[in-house]
């Protein structure tokens, strides 16, 4: 799969909005006092924790926004795994500009390179099953985009990214529909030949009801192994088969292995842990062993 980055005209508004919420009404007023405007320095960020990288090009333009003049080098892309120590990219440029981008550049790319890397633990859990990891529509609002981005650079694929991509007839829809028969009838009725329909069911009887008036997907909620594993049987290839609900990096193994095409996992966004990255002086005097950049306390170069 080509890992491909949102549109800048995606994230820029989102990169905007956290620059001006961190900036205030009068800017970096410890930077402005403590570092002359025409001083330069060379910074690196770096891996505290081993893990998989995503938002390097949410965190360059965060740089650039703040100040056109600093120079960006990258050592890792997005989607490559990292150890403690590892550099992932360099900084060259106004030390002003370099401080004023740090934390909201790092809120960023520590918050998806920690999606990513839950995303790769989980998939690597399922390899060679034939099953895939999902997202869901569990997002940080406003964040979503580059939330189902950093899932893909941990090798995970995105379900849904809004209400009006596909139809997902759920527990609550069945129930003011009035039956799930009823509900996919109305759904088939109100959409265009080019929309999918999925159905959610926890119920081998009630996959065998949404079998009898065809979908395009089935969203196997909360099923034990035994029921999962029958359930694809049932299924028998006329639908796309997708597990769902507690499932953990420790249980998806074995989800994995009754068959089923999709496992959707909501914690991979709305939960993960950051992964903890830091920027760090460039100093040739504090090198990290076979790196010859900073890991901390280093001084900038003047």
């Amino acid at each position: 799969m080509t890992l491909v980055s949102p549109s800048r005209l995606i994230v820029e508004p989102v990169v905007r909005a956290a620059l001006l919420e961190d900036l205030g009404l009068a800017g970096d007023i410890t930077t402005d006092a403590v570092i002359p405007r025409d001083h330069r320095s060379s910074a690196v960020i770096a891996a505290r924790k081993p893990g998989v990288i995503a938002g390097l090009d949410v965190a360059e333009l965060i740089f650039q926004l703040v100040d056109p003049a600093l120079v960006l080098t990258r050592r890792v892309d997005d989607g490559a795994s990292v150890a403690a120590g590892d550099v992932i990219t360099e900084i060259h440029g106004p030390t002003h500009a370099i401080l004023t981008s740090e934390r909201t550049a790092l809120n960023f790319l520590s918050h998806l390179s920690g999606i990513a890397t839950v995303t790769a633990r989980i998939a690597e859990a399922v390899k060679g099953t034939g099953a895939a990891i999902a997202c869901t529509r569990k997002t940080t609002p406003g964040l979503r985009a580059l939330e189902k981005y950093a899932v893909r650079a941990g090798g995970g694929l995105n379900h849904r990214f809004s209400l009006a991509d596909a139809v997902l007839i759920k527990d609550n829809h069945i129930a003011f529909a009035g039956g799930v028969a009823e509900a996919i009838r109305r759904a088939k009725a109100g959409v265009g030949h080019m929309v999918k329909i999925e159905v959610e069911v926890d119920t081998l009887d009630q996959l065998a009801e949404v079998l009898t008036e065809g979908v395009d997907a089935v969203l196997l909620d909360n099923m034990t192994t035994d029921q999962l594993r029958q359930a694809v049987s049932i299924v028998a290839g006329h639908a796309i088969t997708e597990a769902s609900g507690g499932i953990t990096p420790s249980s998806a193994a074995a989800i994995a292995a009754t068959g089923v095409d999709l496992i959707s996992v909501g914690w991979l966004t709305h939960s993960a842990p950051t992964l903890d990255l830091g920027l760090d002086p460039y100093d040739d005097r504090c090198k990290v062993p076979g790196l010859g950049i900073a890991n901390g306390g280093g001084k900038s170069e003047m």
